[in-house]
């Protein structure tokens, strides 16, 4: 049975891969905009990142128990860097250089946060009394605590300004708050404390982000500006139909109507190529790794295995859902790319390792 989970997280892991790098080999076939030297480097981070997914395979993750503190402060101090001396790209500053190569913070965050996480609520203990000061205790600790260092994270994301990411350290927090073992009354209210604010979010959007809130509820409003791109997946993703119009086929790709087709809307490339079969099969793919990723997590002895496990499910599902639904215009666009499949290094790497602690804890979960 271990056997087995270890084969299926492989085998689907790759599958997804090779759909990607087949969809990407597309995008920049023959195109100025997106050359193909980007399917030639993605191809060498498959190349490095499986070989890193094997190691991590072999190697105990309780290690990184140990470092979980540690790997979130220098993360935080990697946000702050990019901040000041960060490379500035399309109007955003998310990328910093270290001996000659780029990459993201933000991404690692997602890691940084999910083993920080697991490992404060993997210390938490039961309350024993119910007076109002435990109460109040409980809340501080199993809430307040964690809520406020997941903040910083966000606010540091945020100010890059990449509201997408922001929003899925969100979602990681709750999860992984949901299944810590908190009553329900304290996080449903915590929740709705939360959105009761959301209204007055709107000030602190910047003009680019008011106009993707605004085209998401009718693109026609501005088809040339903000509307343009999600108006364009929309007639990728319908124009493919049921078996689509063949590889190197798409006519919204190769003609270049599909603005940033290799990173945000590559699954546009897969349904205008693939049609709804090949779409469906690459969700598919996505279903059975996450639903070994929830079984590794409810067979898992060990509470901060069981955390990581439930926060890598958690970030791969919603990264998933909310990219897929983004670029059918279910959701506003939100610069969210989709893992395994995008172009994107740092992406590529950081979910590359999560599948590496998957496989892991599928050899360990009997142990403890």
């Amino acid at each position: 049975m271990r056997r087995d989970l270890e084969k299926r997280i492989w085998l689907y892991t790759i599958a997804i891969i090779s759909i990607g790098l087949v969809a990407l080999y597309s995008a920049s076939f023959q195109n100025v905009r997106v050359p193909l030297t980007i399917f030639y480097d993605q191809l060498l981070c498959v190349g490095v990142g499986l070989v890193l997914m094997y190691f991590l395979g072999k190697t105990d993750y309780r290690k990184f128990y140990d470092i979980a503190y540690l790997f979130y402060a220098l993360n935080v101090i990697l946000l702050f860097a990019v901040l000041i001396g960060g490379r500035n790209a399309l109007g955003a500053r998310r990328w910093i250089e270290i001996a000659g190569i780029s990459f993201q913070p933000s991404e690692l965050t997602k890691l940084a946060l999910i083993l920080m996480l697991g490992r404060y609520f993997s210390n938490r203990r039961p309350s024993l009394s119910f007076g109002v000061f435990n109460k109040m205790q409980v809340v501080f600790r199993g809430l307040i605590i964690p809520f406020l260092l997941t903040a910083v994270s966000m606010f540091l994301i945020f100010k890059q300004p990449d509201l997408g990411t922001s929003l899925l350290m969100f979602g990681i927090f709750f999860i992984m708050l949901f299944v810590s073992g908190l009553e329900y009354s304290y996080i449903f209210g915590f929740l709705a404390l939360c959105l009761s604010v959301v209204p007055f979010a709107w000030g602190i959007l910047r003009s680019y982000q008011k106009d993707r809130l605004l085209v998401f509820l009718n693109p026609n409003i501005d088809p040339l500006g903000a509307g343009y791109t999600i108006i364009q997946s929309k007639i990728a993703m319908g124009s493919g139909r049921i078996f689509g119009k063949g590889w190197l086929g798409g006519t919204q790709n190769q003609l270049n109507f599909l603005p940033e087709r290799h990173t945000d809307f590559i699954f546009s490339v897969i349904g205008e190529e693939w049609g709804i079969v090949g779409a469906l099969v690459l969700v598919f793919f996505y279903f059975l790794l996450i639903n070994c990723g929830l079984n590794i997590a409810n067979q898992v002895k060990d509470k901060f295995g069981m955390y990581v496990a439930v926060g890598i499910v958690s970030i791969l599902a919603l990264q998933v859902v909310i990219n897929i639904g983004m670029v059918m215009g279910l959701f506003p666009i939100v610069g969210l790319t989709l893992p395994f499949a995008s172009y994107g290094r740092s992406s590529f790497l950081v979910f590359i390792i999560m599948m590496g602690f998957l496989l892991n804890l599928s050899k360990r979960r009997t142990i403890f």
